[in-house]
């Protein structure tokens, strides 16, 4: 009894112990980073401690764990419609989408606790709220090694790039095959968050630089929102990181083999996360902290880019309120979409870089020459920089596309993102504008689990077409507009189609027995003059063709009515007017 009572005593004097809430890597040498399970470990701890910290599990992921989402709100409120009632800023901070690149992972773990923690820090916390996915690839983080990192300076030992179906989810984003990505879309259609930050270490050449910067390329984005993102908040982040002893320079996607010939910006299509976060007019950022520098060095740049952008969120939070509103008004509006982009390389600027000289040296595998950085020979010049590009397809947005219910895939990705889809009551005919695939190119090797195709030509031809009850109707009259044209044209880069969720639509069904055809194929010619001229006249300008008496009844059989009208026919349908539809 004594014993028990000099416990309460003592328990009532000191109170209740706090959490250990040092990090993994703050426990460490500098060179370590946080595994899957001490991560989240650590999170549990931060959400028991604050009551302003809520950590969910949203979803599951390929390799049977949920994805976690953290969110830190310092007026407890953690309902996503509530927090864009109050006019609030909401930031999305992603870690360990490649779990090699670990620096956002520890980085985001000591920031959260510091806005907790510092009373001048969580001030910026008043009308942002910050939601964190601390390990988005979590089987890739469990695939724990030291050495597929090769050019990479530390930590001692991270994660694999790929995740547990062997996907890199940052080229999954639009086709959606992972687990991941899936839950993903779930929190980031739930949350609409204002910025997207989304932590990487780069790759290529040396430079001096510890941190380095991807903005969703400000062609693409919605022009007020361009304008805001281009004229003040990049320009903030760049003279806060200077100031942090941090000087910044864009991603190295370099014209050459190194820096010197200058860096061109980086187009992402919505396969890339910002690529896909932009089609909703959130502003994306992927940084990139220099492979080669200390782990330590990489950690701190991480954590002072997501204390600039904090401040920045901060300061600018009615502004960047205001531009993403007109920006999404303005989306609900717009006539023509561009599909594809060139760069315009007539238009560069200078941007200041800091280098190291670029030298050759025997190889001592090859004997060739080989590249190397002197270290010894460091240097500031300016560089030029290419980041304007011009489209080179657009579309028209039709009033609605018809998506048969057949193509399931397709509309399952649709309403993952919450886009409004009706059904049709009944059976019916529309007459509407239709495309036939006349030419394509399809890579050769498999990518992240497809053989996508690219550079697609269409024919498109207003005819009547047969639509069943169940049949989908997408009015372009929402906030998923962008996504949708992205999605469901053919000639956008990361289109559905470009993915292959069509592919059966590309292989003939029927066919014809030449001895049978022959006579057939006779009186067509006869019947239909201006066929036969079009016949020969091929036979003149193709020697193949003059020569391929096979190709020559392919080519009647093709028009005639008996080769099918559903060959190469894109199933969904442009609807160009708005028709009272059975719905």
């Amino acid at each position: 009894m004594l014993t028990t009572l000099l416990l309460t005593a003592l328990l009532s004097t000191t109170g209740p112990s706090k959490p250990d809430l040092k990090t993994p890597f703050e426990k460490g040498n500098g060179n370590q980073t946080a595994t899957y399970d001490e991560a989240i470990a650590w999170y549990q701890k931060l959400d028991e401690a604050y009551e302003e910290v809520k950590m969910v599990p949203y979803g599951m992921t390929d390799v049977g764990r949920p994805l976690h989402l953290v969110i830190v709100s310092t007026d407890r409120e953690f309902d996503p419609a509530a927090v864009h009632q109050k006019n609030k800023r909401v930031l999305l901070i992603q870690n360990g989408i490649h779990p090699g690149e670990p620096e956002g992972i520890d980085a985001t773990m000591m920031l959260a606790r510091d806005y907790l923690q510092n009373k001048k820090l969580r001030k910026q916390l008043d009308n942002v709220v910050l939601i964190i996915i601390p390990v988005y690839n979590i089987g890739g983080a469990l695939n724990r090694n030291s050495h597929t990192r090769t050019n990479q300076n530390g930590p001692e030992s991270y994660g694999f790039r790929g995740n547990a179906r062997n996907l890199d989810l940052n080229r999954d984003y639009i086709k959606t095959d992972s687990r991941n990505a899936r839950t993903f879309h779930q929190i980031f259609r739930d949350w609409n968050p204002d910025v997207f930050m989304d932590n990487h270490t780069s790759n290529g050449a040396d430079y001096q630089h510890v941190m380095t910067l991807i903005p969703t390329q400000h062609n693409k984005m919605n022009q007020t929102l361009a304008g805001y993102v281009t004229g003040e908040m990049i320009p903030s982040l760049y003279a806060g990181m200077k100031q942090d002893k941090y000087p910044m320079v864009p991603y190295m996607n370099t014209v050459d083999e190194t820096p010197d010939k200058g860096i061109i910006g980086f187009m992402e299509s919505p396969r890339y996360d910002t690529g896909y976060t932009t089609l909703y007019n959130t502003i994306g950022f992927v940084p990139e902290t220099h492979m080669l520098k200390p782990y330590k060095q990489r950690v701190d740049a991480t954590y002072k880019l997501m204390e600039n952008m904090i401040g920045t969120i901060h300061r600018d939070a009615d502004e960047i309120g205001q531009a993403r509103a007109k920006a999404q008004q303005e989306t609900l509006t717009q006539k023509q979409f561009p599909l594809d982009w060139k760069l315009d390389t007539t238009k560069v600027k200078q941007i200041p870089f800091l280098g190291y000289a670029a030298k050759y040296k025997p190889s001592q595998v090859s004997g060739a020459n080989r590249l190397y950085y002197d270290r010894k020979a460091p240097y500031s010049k300016m560089i030029n920089y290419y980041d304007e590009f011009v489209p080179t397809v657009t579309v028209q947005k039709p009033v609605a596309y018809i998506v048969p219910q057949a193509w399931h895939e397709v509309i399952e990705r649709l309403q993952l993102d919450k886009v409004q889809l009706r059904q049709l009551t009944k059976d019916t005919t529309l007459t509407l504008d239709s495309y036939y695939i006349t030419d394509y190119k399809t890579s050769p090797r498999p990518y992240e689990g497809h053989y996508i195709h690219s550079e697609v030509q269409l024919r498109t031809e207003r005819m009547p077409r047969q639509f069943f009850k169940g049949d989908y109707v997408v009015y372009l009259n929402q906030p998923t507009n962008r996504f949708v044209v992205e999605v469901l044209e053919p000639q956008a880069v990361d289109s559905y189609f470009n993915w292959n969720f069509f592919d059966s639509i590309l292989m003939q069904k029927e066919y014809f027995s030449s001895y049978v055809f022959e006579d057939l194929a006779a009186d067509i010619l006869q019947k239909d003059p201006a066929l036969r001229r079009q016949l020969e006249e091929k036979k003149k300008t193709d020697m193949d063709f003059a020569k391929n008496p096979r190709t020559q009844l392919e080519f009647v059989y093709r028009h005639s009515p008996h080769y099918e009208p559903t060959h190469m026919l894109y199933p969904v349908g442009r609807l160009m007017q708005d028709v009272k539809l059975p719905l």
